[in-house]
């Protein structure tokens, strides 16, 4: 499938890409169900287990650009984590070329990301309600609004995000264990650290229930409505980080009194040195998150992003 307009140094880079320029606006209300069934003997719900696998020859050049913005794909998805906005995509891409050459799959566990090297295992977790599931990325995007990642529409269901269309998540890589003589590798989840891409921004998927008619992805859907882990961390919104107070500060100081919220700077010792955040919230759910991004972009903060307590 060819590319769209705008798309420079992007071999291979169809699929969710090309479904982007289809979705520049999310939809004003969730979409029927899908009609297409899960196949028989689907194993939709199922995390995936993370395996050694080499880079992919399609979705993987060393940069490419989308609407204007040049996106650097990373040597390595080891250590990675990122926290923002989740979407999804569905029924209007089933089966469609992702970004590897693979088809997409709506009920298999999978997603799209900017900057991973394709593929790469993640460990996504809705920090509204502590669900979690692991996904095969294989796809690029999502390349509008401040989205960090698209989830297929099993993966959106496990996370009980279909309604909405979005979330609040973590996105953490996920490592193959070092083989041994068991045949079954252990998850080895990633140490965090400051993803590199600073890659926000996603186009709202269409959203809605899972259908009743198709047992595996209802089972799928059913259990993720069980009670969760609580999430007891508030959500915030970023808008710097100094390792001068003062700066941090002057900052805090301009963004007052601009109809945000609540602005304060909090200071963490990291590596044996202060660092100073300014911070604007708790932060209720993602249309709170999505209006204070947009103004802080237009007051010229343009490296916005969502934080944990």
């Amino acid at each position: 499938m060819a590319a769209p307009f705008g798309v420079a140094a992007a071999v291979g880079l169809s699929g969710c890409l090309t479904s982007t320029s289809r979705n520049a606006q999310p939809p004003p209300a969730p979409v029927l169900a899908p009609s297409t069934p899960a196949p028989a003997g689907s194993q939709a719900g199922s995390d995936v287990v993370p395996r050694a696998e080499p880079r992919s020859r399609y979705g993987n050049p060393p940069f490419y650009e989308v609407f204007g913005k040049r996106y650097y794909v990373l040597s390595s998805s080891t250590a990675y984590v990122e926290r923002g906005v989740a979407s999804w995509y569905g029924p209007g891409f089933h089966k469609i070329r992702t970004s590897t050459g693979e088809q997409y799959d709506m009920y298999g566990m999978t997603a799209a990301h900017k900057t991973l090297p394709l593929p790469a295992y993640v460990r996504v977790t809705n920090l509204q309600n502590g669900r979690s599931v692991t996904v095969r990325v294989n796809d690029r995007g999502p390349f509008v609004g401040n989205r960090i990642i698209d989830l297929s529409y099993t993966a959106a269901a496990r996370l009980d995000m279909l309604r909405n269309g979005t979330a609040m998540v973590e996105v953490r890589s996920v490592e193959p264990a070092v083989q041994s003589r068991d045949p079954v590798p252990t998850l080895v989840a990633a140490a965090p650290m400051t993803p590199s891409s600073g890659a926000s921004g996603a186009a709202m998927a269409n959203g809605a229930p899972a259908p009743a008619a198709v047992p595996t992805l209802a089972a799928a859907t059913t259990a993720s409505a069980a009670p969760a882990n609580a999430i007891k961390t508030a959500l915030f919104v970023q808008a710097g980080a100094f390792a001068d107070p003062a700066n941090a500060e002057r900052l805090a100081g301009r963004l007052r009194g601009g109809g945000y919220g609540t602005i304060f700077v909090r200071d963490d010792l990291i590596a044996g040195r202060k660092m100073y955040r300014v911070r604007i919230g708790p932060v209720a759910g993602v249309p709170e998150f999505d209006r204070i991004v947009s103004a802080l972009e237009r007051a010229g903060v343009h490296d916005a992003h969502l934080a944990m307590d």
